[in-house]
C-alpha cells in the first residue's frame, strides 16, 4: 500500500493483519499468540486468555472436552476478517484448543494490536465474542457429580 497525502504509514491497517489462526489439540501459548501480534506501529496490544473453569452453573466441573466442525478453521477466518475490516488492526492472532482438557487448561488465546488501546480493546472483545458465538466449537463438560453438559457453542 502506498500512502496517500491523508494517510499516515503508522495508523494504515498492515498488509495481511491476520498473522496466526488455529484450532489445535497441543497445549497454546500466550507467547505465541502475543509475539504473533507484534507491530511496530501499534500503540496497544489486547490479548484475552480463556481458561477451563472448575465450575459452571453451580455445578463443580472436572473436566471438559471442545470438538469442532470441519469448516471451524474458515468460520474462525471469517470472524476475523469481519474485526480487520471494522477495526484498524495491525495485526490479530486466535487459537482454539480442541480435545480433553483439564482445570486450568487454556481454551483460547486471541490478541489484537492496534495503532491505540481503546481500539485494541474493542476488536478484541469483538474478536472473542464473535468467535464464542459463530465458530462451531462445542464443549462437553464433566462434572464431580457424574453428570455432563453439551454447550452449543464454546
Amino acid at each position: 500500500m502506498v500512502p496517500t497525502q491523508h494517510d499516515h504509514p503508522g495508523e494504515r491497517a498492515a498488509q495481511d493483519p491476520i498473522k496466526l489462526l488455529a484450532i489445535r489439540e497441543t497445549p497454546l501459548s500466550v507467547d505465541e499468540v502475543f509475539t504473533a501480534v507484534g507491530d511496530d506501529a501499534a500503540g496497544g496490544t489486547a490479548l484475552f486468555v480463556g481458561t477451563v473453569r472448575n465450575h459452571d452453573g453451580g455445578a463443580d466441573v472436572d473436566l471438559l472436552g471442545y470438538s469442532c466442525h470441519p469448516t471451524a478453521e474458515a468460520e474462525m477466518r471469517r470472524v476475523a476478517e469481519k474485526v480487520v475490516a471494522e477495526y484498524p488492526v495491525r495485526a490479530l492472532a486466535a487459537v482454539h484448543r480442541v480435545g480433553d482438557l483439564t482445570v486450568g487448561d487454556l481454551a483460547v488465546v486471541v490478541a489484537v494490536s492496534c495503532p491505540h488501546r481503546g481500539e485494541a480493546f474493542e476488536a478484541c472483545r469483538k474478536l472473542i465474542d464473535d468467535l464464542k458465538h459463530e465458530v462451531p466449537i462445542w464443549k462437553h463438560q464433566k462434572f464431580s457429580d457424574g453428570t455432563e453438559e453439551w454447550v452449543g457453542a464454546c
